[in-house]
């Protein structure tokens, strides 16, 4: 499949705080009976642990993988408009780690494509998490 670039409305890597209503905003389509919105959120547990923060790192190729999985999705016939962003630096309890939103004709579509983006971002792209914990102790999660 081609990439429809006309399809892909945001795709970022950023140190600063992302916007849901942005990203729903990007994938405004006329032909859409669907927007379908995920925002992935620092918790206050993990595993039964107070969190007290979360630092992302990437890699310098983060930006380019990100924009590489966008066109993958972006080829899908069933859709019609799409954005990502995942955030870098710390983060506090509260705080938007990651935006995905796609705009299909019907729900159904919306969900399980916004669904196995999310999946595929989680599982290629190159973002490190480190989990600050209450008690002083932290851990890296998915770090090669």
């Amino acid at each position: 499949m081609t990439a429809r670039t006309d399809v892909v409305r945001v795709v970022r890597i950023s140190a600063e705080p992302l916007s849901r209503a942005a990203h729903e905003d990007a994938v405004d389509h006329p032909r859409a009976g669907a927007r379908v919105v995920f925002c992935g959120v620092v918790r206050e547990t993990d595993h039964g642990r107070e969190v007290v923060s979360l630092e992302y790192v990437g890699h310098p190729s983060a930006e380019s993988v990100l924009n590489e999985i966008a066109a993958e999705f972006a080829a899908a016939p069933d859709v019609l408009a799409l954005a990502v962003s995942h955030r870098i630096g710390t983060l506090a309890v509260g705080d938007v780690a990651l935006v995905a939103a796609v705009a299909t004709e019907h729900r159904r579509a919306g969900f399980e494509l916004c669904a196995r983006l999310v999946d595929e971002v989680k599982h290629r792209l190159p973002i490190w998490k480190r989990q600050v914990f209450a008690d002083g102790t932290d851990e890296w999660v998915n770090c090669p």
